[in-house]
């Protein structure tokens, strides 16, 4: 197989009117946290193939997108056939055009029923992700080859440790769109407004991104096996691994402590939930620096819009630090920046993939990349104002306009890996 290099969205950021999952509800009540609901989004639900084309055209070979669990089964049990046909539809494009899909099952969003049911605090979710992981497989397994079960499958700890810091008026980041002034201002209201709509008290609501607890975070490892499990039952053919958030954590004298428990938090702790996977997806943004005060902060450094660390060497180091511990195949599922000036995301990613052909010639097994994102797209409690797309989309008429950074990208990955 050729090296695989792509872009990737996830479903309840681009396909628009997603009303059945525990997101359309948190972005619709009265004191949300979020800037804006997510609305149509960028309508690729109706304009997929527009989307794939695009791809095509720049040259690239490889559409990482997530199946929306809250499409598939709206209601515990019953699972729409019409949206499955829509999903195997895209499945079907991808590879009329010769684009590799490479499907995610749960990027952050579940049906309003698993909520309801105790969301991922609760046991009983194996079964209902086995479930689901088990009927997509029966369904589309046929047009498969990677499935990433869970994206960041770590990043409930990560907010925890935000929100922790927070409480406690220190800053932290976590790799995700997270509106925090809002949250202080309006939480309490937001979690009354959020019983009423789930039905259900404001201290059982635990949606995927919500501060973790340890036993939460085991339950969720534990979907991952499952699915895992019954996925290859299904189909033993298809590769199977889940994504994880990772910072490029670094040290300078006196961090060495703080550097060590960071990379285990957010990767080593997690290796003995993944050792039966066929691949892991690494998924980084930027850096972090500990010194001996804790995490460093510098005010004069180059920030991107969403304010991290300008840092495309990052990628190239997470790589590594996984391989030490992680011998199978890599896949950067994620790596990119939000932007106005596209010169910086070509900058961006020329550095990022000159660090992965470094890591391909030293011998890593590193089979793919795909930028985040394709489009411009709903950045959770940031709304839209976030760009981090390839492709820009008009919010009133949806009409795309690629970026010249999407030509880019598939002419340096011909130049570099073909």
């Amino acid at each position: 197989m050729r090296f695989m290099m792509g872009a990737a969205t996830a479903a309840h950021q681009v396909e628009g009117n997603n009303r059945q999952s525990d997101a359309w509800v948190m972005e619709n009540v009265s004191h949300t946290t979020h800037s804006e609901p997510s609305g149509m989004a960028t309508d690729h639900y109706n304009r997929f193939k527009e989307d794939i084309d695009y791809l095509k055209k720049a040259g690239l070979n490889t559409y990482r997108f997530s199946i929306e669990w809250a499409r598939v089964e709206p209601v515990e049990g019953q699972f729409d056939r019409k949206e499955i046909e829509h999903y195997r539809s895209v499945l079907a494009y991808c590879h009329a055009q010769e684009i590799i899909p490479v499907v995610t099952l749960h990027h952050f969003t579940s049906p309003v029923w698993v909520i309801q049911k105790g969301g991922w605090e609760s046991p009983e979710i194996v079964t209902y992700f086995a479930n689901y992981a088990q009927k997509i497989t029966e369904e589309l397994g046929d047009l498969l080859t990677y499935i990433c079960t869970i994206n960041e499958a770590n990043m409930g700890s990560q907010i925890r440790k935000v929100m922790l810091s927070m409480a406690q008026n220190k800053s932290n980041e976590v790799q995700v769109g997270m509106n925090l002034e809002k949250i202080k201002e309006s939480q309490q209201k937001y979690y009354m407004e959020l019983s009423e709509a789930f039905n259900m008290p404001p201290d059982q609501i635990f949606p995927f991104l919500s501060p973790r607890s340890e036993a939460g975070e085991k339950i969720t490892f534990d979907c991952h096996q499952r699915a895992r499990e019954v996925i290859k039952q299904v189909n033993p053919k298809l590769k199977v691994g889940l994504t994880l958030s990772i910072f490029d954590n670094q040290s300078e004298i006196g961090g060495e402590e703080l550097k060590a428990e960071a990379d285990k938090e957010e990767f080593i702790d997690f290796l003995p939930y993944i050792e039966a996977d066929d691949f892991l997806g690494v998924q980084n943004y930027t850096r972090k620096i500990f010194n001996a005060n804790g995490e460093k902060k510098d005010d004069h450094i180059r920030v991107t819009k969403m304010g991290y660390e300008f840092y495309p060497q990052g990628i190239e180091h997470v790589i590594r630090f996984v391989n030490e511990h992680w011998k199978k195949e890599i896949f950067v599922t994620e790596n990119g920046l939000s932007t106005d000036d596209d010169k910086e995301r070509i900058e961006y990613i020329d550095v990022a993939l000159q660090g992965i052909k470094a890591c391909v010639d030293d011998g890593l097994p590193v089979v793919g990349y795909t930028y985040w994102s394709l489009l411009d797209n709903f950045e959770w409690q940031l709304g839209y104002k976030q760009t981090f797309g390839l492709i820009a989309v008009n919010r009133v008429t949806m009409a795309r306009e690629p970026k010249q950074s999407l030509t880019f990208l598939g002419t340096k990955a011909d130049e570099l890996f073909n």
